[in-house]
């Protein structure tokens, strides 16, 4: 047994192979999470139901991701990092070839599902193994390499995603996945996957609890738009997910070892920064997906196009995310978390200016450039902001609660786009969209101007893991800390 298996590491795999395995674990997941939106509309063109299939293909993923992220530390404690990542791979790679094969709907929104649960493990799996692998200073080194090769996923996604739609079809969007699948699995073959194993308890209940009520919540909030909130199917699965919800946060007051330590909420600048993340991230999911629609299903652009248009919002946030992330550092993250959801507001604001005479230069470009500045100016505060309020000891699991709240409130928002849009985009519909998304972030604001404590916080006192667990986010245009 070579020497990272000694430290518990690398569980018989070197720290190099570590690297290069937690590289194309969580890159798989980042690109997924990005290069499905472009492909949208060619999906429920050949499979049919319009926006409801749109929200289903996002929030079925999102649905799974969401319910157990919390619960992948745990897992990964007491089954060994290897262990849960292969599992994880395995569940990506089978869920990615059931999509890429869907003859229908239904098993398409299914495969989903498998992919969402998959992706649970992944990044935060990545992420355990390599601080297990790198000691020290070796540590932050490792993790910001892996943070660099993961965040081009944002940049390059969209535009492959548009160019692969384009010229080999929807299908293939899934079906890229499936080499760097096999590759990290091969990598990880002499692994026996134990190292880290400690039988540590998991809080089965909590989990369960949390998919029950998001599933009931979001099936009922997608289908109220054919059936209304007077059917059976609606009313009934919202008052159950509603009641799962209430029973879990009951729940993690009392388990012997919640996934959720509703402790952490008492302190100001946690509690208030995750109400701004959920409302932020609300926006990010919402409006960025709406942009994309209406480019492909009213202006009339190809896959290819609509996913070169969303470049200048990850590339202005990729270059000036560390900008603010050093200013927020020197004098406190709460204007720059007030501010920048002010500025991104106003982006999509600018967006009311599209017309039935479209012209992308002139009615979206500009909102999206202003848009990716404001990104840019909260993101890193906001992460500094949430982790640098709890303890040390407490970083990593706050950084999977705020990773968990801005994913959920993304499905949240998703789950809302047909009630906002109609049974279709149009530009009425879209002008209301936009409206809602700088809504969003004008809560945002509001929330981090009256509810965060301008604290001094050295970005570099938080650990590498912890911020880098709150880089892979739910929508097109997010941005790494």
């Amino acid at each position: 047994m070579g020497p990272s298996s000694t430290r518990g590491g690398g569980e018989d795999i070197s720290p190099g192979t570590t690297l290069v395995v937690a590289i194309l674990a969580s890159f798989i997941a980042f690109l997924d999470g990005s290069i499905v939106t472009i492909a949208l509309p060619a999906i429920s063109a050949e499979l049919g139901g319009g926006v409801g299939t749109q929200q289903w293909v996002l929030d079925a993923y999102l649905l799974t991701l969401g319910s157990f992220i919390l619960l992948a530390g745990s897992l990964a404690d007491s089954f060994g990092h290897v262990r849960v990542l292969r599992v994880g791979l395995v569940l990506f790679g089978i869920g990615s070839v059931a999509c890429a094969l869907a003859p229908i709907t239904g098993v398409l929104i299914g495969s989903r599902v498998v992919q969402g649960l998959g992706a649970a493990l992944l990044v935060p799996g990545s992420l355990a193994l390599i601080s297990a692998a790198f000691p020290g200073e070796r540590r932050g080194a490792a993790i910001g390499t892996w943070t660099a090769w993961t965040s081009t996923a944002f940049i390059v996604a969209p535009l492959l995603g548009g160019i692969l739609v384009d010229s080999l079809g929807w299908r293939f969007i899934f079906g890229i996945n499936v080499l760097p699948i096999l590759l990290a699995l091969a990598l990880t073959r002499h692994s026996r996957g134990r190292g880290l194993a400690t039988g540590a308890p998991i809080d089965g209940i909590g989990a369960a609890l949390t998919a029950c009520g998001l599933a009931g919540a979001v099936y009922a909030l997608i289908e109220q738009q054919n059936l209304g909130w007077g059917h059976p199917a609606v009313f009934t699965t919202l008052a159950v997910g509603l009641g799962c919800l209430v029973a879990f946060i009951w729940w993690e007051r009392r388990a012997p070892t919640p996934m959720l330590p509703t402790a952490l909420f008492r302190i100001r600048n946690f509690r208030n920064g995750n109400l701004a993340t959920a409302a932020i991230y609300a926006g990010v999911s919402l409006g960025p997906l709406v942009v994309v629609l209406y480019l492909q299903e009213v202006a009339g652009f190809s896959a290819t196009l609509a996913g070169l248009a969303t470049l200048p919002v990850a590339v202005t946030s990729l270059l000036l995310s560390r900008v603010f992330g050093g200013l927020a550092g020197k004098h406190g993250p709460r204007f720059f978390m007030a501010f920048g959801p002010a500025v991104a507001a106003v982006g999509f604001l600018l967006m009311l200016a599209t017309s039935s005479e479209f012209t992308f230069a002139w009615q979206v470009l500009p909102g999206l450039l202003v848009y990716g500045i404001g990104l840019s100016i909260t993101v890193t505060p906001l992460t500094t902001a949430v982790l640098g309020s709890v303890p040390l000891s407490e970083a990593g699991i706050g950084s999977a609660i705020n990773n968990a709240v801005a994913r959920i409130s993304g499905l949240i928002a998703i789950a809302f786009l047909g009630t906002i849009t109609g049974a279709s985009i149009a530009t009425p519909g879209f002008h209301v969209a936009v409206v809602v998304t700088a809504a969003c972030f004008a809560v945002g604001s509001l929330v981090a101007a009256i509810g965060i404590e301008n604290q001094l916080v050295d970005p570099a006192s938080i650990p590498a893991a912890a911020k880098a667990n709150c880089s892979d986010r739910p929508a097109t245009g997010a941005v790494t800390t």
